[in-house]
């Protein structure tokens, strides 16, 4: 039977993101102010014409997948990676540390700024929308975040780690990981996460926290064709 995981973008549309969707039955995205994420029910002809006329002209749209990805004649593929999949093999512990402060709407600018930076991936300044963030602060700036993106039924995906150029190396990223993954878990859900296959620095302390890898997945951006 298919996890719930394979095709996440179109589960967490269906399920605890549904007030989110836009589209149909057959196929459904993100608000791309949110974050450009899209996917089809399935790769039937009615899904994948569902799919095609989600974007305008001018956007573009991320779909990850476990299996292949069954492009419509009217999108064309302008990016595509591999990706892996990990998913909390054990309970992580909630865990208190007094640098991380929860982020607010406040902070969207500067969020959006040191993802921009650091590029952990698609980010917006309406990223809050899919969940809770937290930060670390110097002198006021934020220079550390993490925070939580898609949901499933049982499953939130850890997303949006990373740090200021100038202050990695301090362990701020791993305790921010520790303390996100804690928060998913006291929750009652699984926390799960993806990374860019050739990320295998990330990976590695990914693994060292108790992640393992559930699935490779492959990531397509595509655009309407003029």
């Amino acid at each position: 039977m298919p996890h719930v995981l394979d095709r996440p973008i179109w589960s967490a549309l269906e399920t605890a993101h549904a007030h989110l969707a836009e589209g149909g039955k057959s196929a459904r995205r993100y608000p791309p102010a949110i974050v450009p994420f899209a996917a089809s029910a399935d790769d039937t002809p009615e899904s994948l014409d569902a799919l095609e006329n989600l974007p305008s002209q001018e956007e573009s749209m991320i779909l990850v997948e476990s299996g292949p990805i069954a492009i419509p004649p009217g999108l064309a593929v302008i990016t595509e990676a591999s990706v892996v999949q990990m998913v909390a093999e054990r309970r992580c512990e909630r865990i208190s540390d007094p640098r991380i402060q929860p982020l607010t709407e406040a902070d969207a600018a500067d969020m959006l700024d040191l993802a921009t930076l650091t590029k952990p991936g698609p980010f917006t300044l309406r990223a809050q929308s899919l969940g809770s963030f937290w930060g670390i602060k110097s002198e006021g700036r934020l220079v550390a975040m993490a925070g939580q993106r898609m949901r499933q039924t049982g499953f939130i995906e850890l997303s949006g780690l990373c740090t200021h150029p100038e202050f990695q190396g301090r362990g701020l990223g791993a305790v921010l990981f520790r303390f996100v993954a804690g928060e998913i878990a006291s929750s009652g859900d699984t926390a799960y996460l993806h990374a860019y296959a050739a990320n295998t620095s990330a990976i590695s302390l990914y693994k060292t926290h108790g992640f393992a890898l559930r699935s490779e997945m492959n990531m397509r951006v595509v655009k309407r064709r003029s």
